[in-house]
């Protein structure tokens, strides 16, 4: 979902939550996410994604461990990601 602030909410949503990872858009149009932290973290931020910021819509949520490559993208803190 697009023009909605997903990306910015998701990051203020993970540093409020202790968080890292990164998030970027992907080229046909979905959201993609990489999050890193306790089982709680990661549930609540979870969570969040299925709902997102007020205005968005959400029509699937896909869980599934990262790759390496994916985790390496991720530093100290959740970032966003230019769209890949």
């Amino acid at each position: 979902m697009q023009g909605v602030g997903f990306r910015v909410s998701m990051q203020d949503e993970a540093e409020r939550l202790g968080a890292i990872g990164w998030v970027r858009n992907r080229r046909d149009g979905a959201v993609e996410a990489v999050v890193i932290g306790s089982g709680t973290q990661c549930a609540a931020l979870l969570a969040w994604s299925q709902r997102g910021p007020r205005g968005a819509r959400v029509t699937q949520v896909e869980k599934r461990v990262a790759t390496a490559d994916e985790i390496k993208l991720a530093g100290d803190s959740f970032t966003l990601l230019p769209t890949g």
